[in-house]
């Protein structure tokens, strides 16, 4: 049985400027912007919400199941799901396009400027749930926008529980429309700054939402995260990992152990700290899909975190 990961599979293009962006940027100028930074420092990542989920719960002994689609420029992407072991049986490539991908520009100070080309991410809605055999479980992650309705409205009719985690496509959609998706889940997933804009744009309060799920969850960075549950709120602490290095693809990595843990069926406790300990293992390397713990890694992490075994 598997887990259906809908979402974006994308390409990272980071490029560090050895400056400052304040220093090449004059305010009194600023209608007429037109700057050039010169980028010596460049990587291209793997990523998109599917992918980094995908491989973070393979690495925990999962059955991911991604369903995406990808542009002309995927062959190296798909080589890679192909040497990881997951199955690209549902990555549609759409013929005259790019692959979703950001490229992302940092300085010294650790200020970005990102442009993001969604690309073949636009036709998500493609894809069919129905396509897919023998899922017991599923998430809504950022994708297109029509692809994100559509693969709710799907899992929901196959009665397939899911997760939604709408993240940075969260604006994309009016308060009406965050309430339906809250509606049709069994569990919705949020950082704390989209918590606070779905309950601006619905009208409703953290605990009202939760009172239509089965839980709620909202990430807090260094502060760990909430679980809301059967009129309880969990508090799970954040794991202290061995280095913060980049902070790209955590909240990725978080939602592959609450997928875990449900799928399993733990109580919330052990479902967030295995949550939070996949975000810690994933901070102290670059990138979404860098690190390589193996499952005995995992559980010598939760052990030192929280003093037993997760399994």
């Amino acid at each position: 049985m598997s887990t259906l990961i809908c979402g974006s599979i994308a390409f990272d293009n980071i490029m560090v400027f050895h400056d400052r962006f304040k220093n090449h940027i004059l305010p009194e100028q600023i209608h007429i912007l037109n700057v050039a930074f010169l980028v010596p420092e460049m990587r291209r990542e793997f990523g998109g919400c599917a992918g980094n989920i995908a491989y973070n719960l393979k690495l925990l002994g999962g059955e991911p199941m991604i369903m995406a689609t990808v542009g002309d420029d995927a062959d190296a992407y798909l080589v890679r799901l192909d040497d990881l072991g997951l199955s690209r049986a549902h990555v549609r490539r759409i013929a005259g396009s790019f692959t979703a991908q950001a490229f992302i520009t940092t300085d010294l100070d650790d200020n970005q400027i990102t442009a993001f080309h969604p690309g073949a991410m636009t036709y998500s809605h493609l894809n069919r749930v129905a396509d897919v055999p023998k899922v017991t479980l599923g998430i809504v992650a950022p994708d297109g926008r029509d692809g994100m309705l559509q693969h709710a409205h799907d899992l929901a009719q196959a009665g397939i529980p899911f997760v939604f985690d709408p993240g940075q496509g969260l604006p994309m959609f009016s308060g009406d429309e965050l309430m339906s998706f809250i509606r049709l889940a069994d569990y919705a997933c949020f950082n704390d700054y989209e918590a606070k804009m779905l309950c601006d744009r619905t009208g409703r309060s953290l605990e009202h939402l939760a009172g239509e799920l089965e839980a709620l969850i909202v990430t807090l960075g260094g502060e760990g995260s909430l679980i809301h549950a059967n009129g309880r709120r969990h508090e799970i602490p954040c794991v202290q990992a061995d280095a913060v290095v980049d902070p790209t693809g955590c909240g990725d990595a978080y939602r592959s152990g609450l997928l875990h843990g449900i799928a399993a069926g733990w109580d919330w406790e052990k479902v967030g700290r295995l949550a939070a300990v996949m975000g810690a293992i994933k901070i102290a390397h670059r990138g979404g899909q860098n690190h390589r713990p193996s499952r005995s890694d995992i559980a010598e992490c939760f052990n030192r975190a929280f003093g037993t075994t997760p399994w």
